[in-house]
């Protein structure tokens, strides 16, 4: 049924695990079974032990009862514990699976993406599919089998009151396809509001202390409460559809389970049938009216769960914007570090009608110092994110040791690039899973060597369990001097052929800038290096200086002959030093 159709996500991920399905489904059949045994048991024990007062047919009857009461138990038993690590299983790997997927899309597609968004999918969508495995699936399963189990027994018992139920079967179908399908489309629209919900919450959380800063605590809990609202609006108008539809369903099941027992006591009296048999026939027309009401409820959950396998499926199929060649070549060995842009053109996504680079042209030699200056928005990071294969160009080629970086493995070509942001990113975890988070078999001896190299030893071995410490949400407990020191850590650990710094100084104190200083000379020393600097007082060690402008080079050479020249780089040295001079 095309309303189900998002949950064929889920056969992929529950073949492996075909044995315990089968497993599942035959204790499922056995417990529907042995429900349905329990109507002829009902008529033995009316009709031949009250009706003809046998004692030994009520022994029968009770010991009957209890046989098929034990393998009702077991059966049930069995079908819950396999339902449930079915859903847990599938609904592990579907997560594994769409975060591996996810955390490869690269940052094109997270510029249009909110994490917030993503990670609702991952974890609350996913909970309904763990909900409709587990549970919902299997309870629709036993339902149907018990409620068409018990109209073929409605059927053997009396076929003039089982014509008069299969009559009423259409009336009770037909409020389950009306409010079914919309349903469906609230329950999609529920789940987006929640997702919009986590990541209003998440980014203010993210940034908690510039809320606090700003003193906008209440804003912010105003626009959480109007994206609770909005959630919760969503939620009821399918809770109020599926209502309506569970009422009429239940009401027209047992006022049909009514009028046919005023029926089946008419023919009672007229001696047309026995005790025994209506007995039997209510037994079974009351399994079947339970059973659809219960299947009207189940297909709710898996409505719910169809409109978030949907939405799971979409990000499943987000195709990656970086795609690996089928046939990689390898760096030449060892791997010198020699940079080349030949020509490259690039705009980002999000900013089409602006040309980041437009035929940038530079050539970096193994060994060498390059630093980038310009002004805001002049392409300098772009370089850095077109090397990195953040993103492709839509002409020209970028090039390590000669080989265009499209032709080689992403793993291999970063492996051999180490970069030292602005605003280092540290992960909750401890200093020592921090450093070599780009070389997680470092040892411990070659992470302290790392550290100490990186100026770093000192402050991380007077922390309160050393390297074991703990270091909070994006490094909070560290100062910011600090945590670019355990970046620079991190780098120096990789021993990568090329290093990108972008501004690794700019935001620090005088005492930290010469601390991180220190460890920068030591990070670069015989390795190709490519500086992004705003404050050109950094860049003056650099063997040249690159001037870039609207995307382009506009000057070359070493600060003393730049600055000699009426350029662009001329204009922002004398902004820069007199600035600096008035200051002091």
């Amino acid at each position: 049924m095309n309303r189900f159709a998002g949950l064929r996500l889920l056969g992929p991920y529950l073949r492996p695990h075909r044995g315990r399905v089968a497993l599942a489904l035959l204790s499922l059949v056995v417990a529907a079974g042995t429900v349905l045994a329990f109507g002829a048991c009902l008529r033995a024990l009316i009709d031949r032990g009250f009706s003809h007062g046998q004692p030994a047919v009520l022994d029968y009857a009770l010991a009957s009862v209890l046989v098929v009461a034990a393998v009702l138990a077991l059966a049930s038993g069995s079908r819950f514990y396999l339902v449930s690590w079915l859903g847990e299983r599938v609904v592990g790997d579907l997560r594994r699976d769409l975060f591996a997927h996810v955390v490869r899309l690269g940052p094109a597609w997270f510029e249009i993406k909110r994490s917030g968004d993503v990670m609702s999918r991952i974890s609350s969508d996913a909970q309904l599919i763990e909900q409709v495995i587990g549970s919902s699936a299997s309870v629709a399963l036993r339902n149907t089998l018990m409620c068409l189990g018990g109209i073929v027994m409605l059927v053997v018992t009396n076929p003039k009151l089982a014509a008069l139920v299969l009559a009423i079967v259409p009336v009770v179908v037909a409020p389950i396809i009306l409010f079914g399908r919309r349903v469906r489309a609230l329950s999609r629209e529920a789940q987006a509001r929640i997702a919009d919900l986590v990541s209003e919450g998440a980014e203010t959380l993210d940034g908690v202390r510039t809320v606090q800063a700003f003193a906008q605590e209440e804003r912010a809990a105003r626009h959480f409460s109007a994206a609770t609202e909005l959630a919760f609006g969503a939620a009821i108008q399918r809770i109020t559809r599926r209502a309506i539809m569970t009422t009429l369903v239940i009401f027209i099941v047992f006022a049909a389970v009514g009028f046919l027992l005023w029926i089946g006591g008419q023919d009672v009296i007229a001696g047309r049938i026995t005790a025994g048999d209506l007995s039997a026939f209510v037994f079974y027309a009351v399994l079947v009216a339970s059973s659809g009401g219960a299947i009207s409820e189940t297909i709710g959950d898996l409505q719910r769960a169809s409109g978030a396998a949907e939405r799971l499926s979409e990000l499943k199929a987000e195709p990656p914007v970086i795609v690996e060649t089928d046939r990689p070549k390898a760096l030449p060995q060892p791997v010198r570090g020699a940079i080349a842009f030949d020509e490259v053109s690039f705009r980002y996504p999000t900013r089409p009608e602006t040309r980041a680079l437009d035929r940038f042209d530079l050539a970096v030699a193994p060994g060498e110092t390059v630093a980038i200056v310009g002004p805001s928005g002049a392409g300098k990071t772009t370089v850095f994110n077109l090397l990195l294969r953040f993103y492709d160009p839509e002409a020209g080629a970028v090039r390590l040791d000669g080989v265009d970086i499209r032709e080689l493995r992403l793993r291999e070509l970063r492996r051999n690039l180490a970069i030292v942001p602005q605003e280092p990113v540290l992960f909750t975890a401890t200093v020592a899973d921090n450093i070599r988070y780009g070389q997680p078999d470092a040892t411990d001896a070659e992470v302290r060597a790392a550290a100490e190299a990186a100026s770093a030893l000192g402050f991380v071995e007077a922390l309160p369990q050393g390297f074991d410490t703990h270091l909070g949400a994006r490094g909070v407990r560290l100062s910011g001097g600090q945590r670019q020191r355990i970046a620079i850590a991190r780098a120096l650990l990789c021993d990568p052929a090329v290093l990108l710094l972008d501004e690794a100084t700019s935001a620090l104190d005088a005492e930290s800038e010469l601390a991180v200083q220190q460890a920068l000379d030591r990070l670069m020393h015989k390795r190709t290096t490519l500086v992004i600097a705003h404050r050109l007082a950094t860049v003056q060690k650099a063997d040249r200086i690159v001037v870039v402008d609207e995307g382009r080079v506009v000057d070359v050479g070493t600060h003393l002959e730049l600055a000699r020249r009426d350029g662009l780089y001329a204009r922002l040295a004398e902004l820069q030093f007199n600035l600096s001079a008035a200051a002091s």
